[in-house]
């Protein structure tokens, strides 16, 4: 019982220490709210856009959404090719993209969300990075690596024998399935040789 009476004075001894402190204590709670008011959230799903789109522009590519509440807000956005390639709506944050992507030229764009007051323009809340990927479509042709391959085979070799490798590419994204899968076929000389899928 005598810890807790010690321990009971101890926390109330600030409190009475004298008059300043309790001016001290308001403008520690009125930081403390400061502080609350200052702690915001960015919130969005991820980004992403279609590569070679063919409708008519601009195309909408997502929303950023703070959790601020202020009448004067604005969404603004900086980064590759900010306020060119992309823009945002600055009362809804809505992000349009202005021209058609290639995801073979450039897969991901990386931005960042910014939200001020337009009559100061001072930041509501700290700017958050995002990311806007392009997502492939089929829309490459396999090549190949080079343009003659050389081969060739002794006489009377047994069925099965190799002869040469041959090697294509394709641009498109291979994670996505299909896309970059290459297959080859033998269009002339098909009566002599044959050719599976490692080339």
């Amino acid at each position: 019982m005598s810890h807790f009476i010690v321990l009971f004075s101890l926390l109330l001894a600030p409190a009475f220490a004298d008059g300043g402190s309790q001016k001290s204590n308001q403008n520690l709670c009125s930081n403390y709210v400061s502080h609350k008011r200052q702690k915001r959230d960015w919130i969005w799903n991820q980004m992403h856009i279609k590569e070679e789109i063919d409708t008519p522009l601009p195309h909408h590519v997502g929303k950023i959404t703070s959790s601020v509440r202020n009448n004067n807000a604005k969404y603004i956005i900086e980064g590759e090719f900010a306020n060119t390639i992309f823009k945002v709506e600055e009362t809804s944050g809505d992000v349009y993209a202005f021209e058609r992507l290639d995801r073979e030229k450039k897969a991901e764009y990386e931005l960042t969300a910014l939200i001020i007051d337009r009559t100061n323009n001072r930041s509501l809340e700290r700017p958050s990075k995002f990311i806007i990927k392009v997502y492939d479509i089929n829309d490459n042709a396999p090549v190949f690596v080079q343009k003659v391959f050389n081969g060739s085979v002794p006489e009377m070799s047994p069925v099965g024998t190799s002869v040469t490798k041959v090697t294509a590419v394709d641009a498109d994204d291979p994670t996505v399935s299909g896309h970059a899968t290459v297959t080859y076929q033998v269009t002339k000389g098909g009566e002599y040789f044959t050719i599976d899928d490692s080339g």
